[in-house]
């Protein structure tokens, strides 16, 4: 495996590749264009001047989180065939860039839902946090304002002002689009792209949903094992894979997640590796890697990654804001760098005892 970090940017990251590049065994980023709009086309010139950017600073580009699919496309408008199209010739221009992996993901209005911003936990840290009573409690039109003020300046990924904005009209979009239809619509995404994705041999691995059940209404349907076979088996190519992201399965408790792991075996292109504590089954936070501050056994999560012999790129996310830090909420850096090497400590004594 490889040990990297998400960084969203010059413009837009409070953590810089120089600092990244000072995390012991981090050696790559999973980045973005950050200021692109779902349905654009990202031209080659500005994906190699991220990439030399990220070169620059004796780092490289392990993967694309994320290249956002339009909502025409979830929808199943007649407009969609355009998009596809860019999205073509965004995976030709990122694989002609020798960039092998793209994490999207189909979530319908919101890339991930959270009731809190900055929950206080006891040792002082502040936490993203979810509370399904806050949800019933929530007009989804005004969600945003009531969190935003949490947000440390920062725009969101997925929450997006404009996004917001037309949050009313977006609803009103995907009201006869049930979970059926929304796989239907995956399934013809997907079997559009596949083609660019085999001559470039670019991964696509996409998000689950967060959390792993309907918020509001919209359907999910990247939740559990048996719909991420179904996603895998309704286009059966080696390219069509998942980003296994604990902290997004997990939010369902049901979940066996180093048993999901093990059942993915060869389809997971990327991992997100992250810690949440439950004070119940539908309220939970973010937490600390370390085992022992969460509700996961994070040994058996990498265990389960080893014995499959996972070889591409782990993240951790998501990571609690301490010692004074002010950034995106979820994304600074001291936490996520405790986690890395958390995680690579874990991968060091997993091998040695498995070589012994």
């Amino acid at each position: 495996m490889e040990m990297t970090l998400r960084w969203f940017g010059k413009d837009f990251d409070t953590v810089s590749l120089r600092q990244i590049r000072q995390i012991p065994g981090v050696t790559g980023v999973i980045t973005t264009l950050y200021d692109t709009t779902p349905g654009e086309v990202w031209s080659r010139e500005r994906i190699h001047a991220l990439r030399e950017e990220v070169e620059a600073q004796g780092l490289h580009i392990s993967g694309i989180e994320s290249v956002n699919v339009h909502d025409s496309i979830k929808i199943g408008t007649p407009d969609r065939e355009q998009y596809i199209d860019n999205y073509i010739e965004t995976l030709k221009n990122l694989g002609e860039e020798d960039i092998h992996l793209v994490c999207y993901n189909f979530m319908p209005v919101f890339d991930w839902t959270r009731t809190e911003l900055a929950r206080v936990r006891p040792d002082g840290s502040t936490v993203l946090a979810y509370t399904q009573a806050a949800i019933d409690a929530l007009n989804p039109e005004t969600m945003f304002a009531s969190i935003n003020k949490d947000a440390n300046g920062a725009i969101l990924p997925g929450w997006e002002p404009e996004r917001m904005a037309v949050i009313k009209e977006l609803f009103e979009m995907y009201k006869d689009v049930d979970e059926e239809k929304l796989f239907e619509n995956l399934k013809y995404f997907l079997e559009g792209i596949m083609p660019v994705c085999n001559r470039y041999d670019i991964k696509m691995a996409i998000h689950p949903d967060d959390p792993a059940w309907s918020v509001f209404g919209l359907p999910r349907i990247i939740i559990n094992l048996e719909n991420i076979k179904r996603m895998m088996n309704m286009v059966d190519d080696p390219h069509n894979g998942v980003t296994f992201c604990a902290g997004s399965y997990g939010t369902n408790r049901k979940n066996d997640l180093p048993g999901m792991i093990r059942a993915l075996k060869g389809r997971i292109h990327f991992a997100h590796v992250r810690n949440l504590k439950f004070n119940s089954d539908d309220d939970f936070e973010e937490a600390a890697h370390l085992s022992s501050d969460g509700s996961f056994d994070m040994y058996e999560i990498m265990k389960a990654l080893y014995d499959i012999k996972f070889d591409g790129p782990i993240r951790p996310d998501h990571g609690r804001m301490i010692w004074g830090e002010i950034a995106m909420p979820g994304y600074g850096l001291y936490d996520r760098a405790l986690g890395a090497t958390y995680l690579n400590g874990l991968w060091e004594a997993i091998d040695k005892s498995e070589r012994k």
